[in-house]
């Protein structure tokens, strides 16, 4: 079964081999030295000041950034799932909340952002997805953190990167906080988030908020290179060997470049064979499709095919298909992705097949390699 749901997405084999070995204790020197590399790595991925490892899925992380950012008001983003999530985390917490809510379709605009913190002197915190999953858009998070910092530079930026990191480069010059999932581009099991933090997050978060998920407690010991608590130590094995493998295959820079071009050849191919993509401005890490059909194009590709997607969820379920491109995938597997719709469509009476998507998908993403001067 080729897996490609956007979360979680497959491990390669020689992650699944590392984590395998012997069990490790988290005390040792031994686990000390894997910790402090996977540090290193992760400052360059991240490029923030500080980076905090968290045995927790990445709704953990998300909670940990509001508890220990926000001390007043956190206006949230609602474009979807995940961003109604951030203002159901303040609300458990008692902090108020403002909410700029979209259709899951529809980014937030800058201004909106804008004007909602100059109406709300209370606003300590803003948090945002950069890719919202839920439809697979893109927000301007980066921009809304500029204008945002322009305004007021107290005001904290909480950025949902965990279908962003390691699906393209980031400016975190005025993010806070910048949070990240194991199972996603990261390509590990569930159980591993990661946070990168400013110096200004550093600061407000000061001796930190809660027990479990106080920052401060795992800035102190995770400089150290050891965790507070018990570390997810065969995660964190396998994300120093994922990030060994990116670096040996070309570093961040070609994972981005591969992703961007994955993304633009699955979008080219399926709206060539007739289907529409969902977002108004779509994330690189999915392709996501509404299409009346969405449900059976499902079930007929994880049935004949063995490729699994995802669907939507709430009001979108089964309107819309979700196709990874997050990680190390090889072109050949998305080619047998889209050429698995196009026959499907064929057989449903929508067209004739001409094997066009897979043409499409390969001009588009070899097109550099074409243009190319031959050696």
């Amino acid at each position: 079964m080729l897996l490609f749901t956007p979360g979680p997405t497959p491990v390669p084999q020689n992650v699944r081999n590392a984590m395998s070995d012997e069990t490790m204790h988290h005390r040792t020197p031994e686990f000390e030295a894997i910790f402090e590399k996977t540090r290193q790595h992760l400052f360059k991925l991240f490029a923030t000041d500080e980076v905090v490892m968290l045995a927790s899925s990445g709704t953990g992380a998300m909670e940990a950034s509001v508890i220990n950012l926000c001390k007043n008001t956190l206006l949230n983003v609602n474009s979807g799932k995940f961003g109604e999530r951030f203002g159901k985390i303040a609300k458990a917490h008692g902090l108020k909340n403002i909410e700029i809510k979209n259709e899951w379709d529809t980014p937030v605009s800058v201004d909106d952002v804008v004007e909602a913190v100059k109406a709300n002197n209370d606003i300590d915190a803003i948090a945002v997805q950069i890719s919202e999953s839920a439809g697979g858009l893109r927000h301007p998070v980066e921009e809304i953190a500029a204008a945002v910092k322009k305004i007021n530079p107290n005001i904290m930026i909480i950025a949902d990167g965990i279908t962003a990191i390691g699906v393209e480069r980031i400016d975190v010059t005025n993010i806070d906080a910048l949070i990240a999932g194991s199972q996603k581009a990261l390509m590990l099991p569930p159980g591993l988030a990661i946070i990168g933090l400013s110096n200004a997050a550093i600061d407000k978060i000061g001796d930190g908020v809660g027990y479990y998920f106080n920052l401060a407690s795992e800035i102190k010991k995770q400089k150290q290179n050891t965790t507070a608590y018990t570390a997810a130590t065969t995660l964190i094995i396998g994300l120093l060997e994922v990030l060994e493998t990116i670096e040996k295959q070309g570093g961040f820079g070609v994972l981005y470049c591969n992703t961007a071009r994955r993304a633009k050849a699955t979008r080219a191919a399926l709206e060539v064979i007739g289907l529409h993509s969902y977002p108004k401005v779509p994330a690189r890490s999915m392709t996501t499709i509404d299409d009346k059909d969405a449900a059976k194009i499902r079930t007929a590709l994880k049935d004949e095919y063995g490729v699994n997607v995802a669907g939507g969820q709430d009001h979108l379920k089964g309107k819309i298909f979700r196709i990874n491109q997050m990680g190390l995938i090889e072109p050949y597997e998305s080619i047998w992705v889209v050429n698995a719709i196009e026959l499907i469509l064929h057989r449903m009476g929508r067209l004739e097949y001409a094997g066009i998507a897979s043409k499409v998908y390969n001009e588009t993403y070899f097109k550099t390699a074409l243009e190319k001067k031959e050696i």
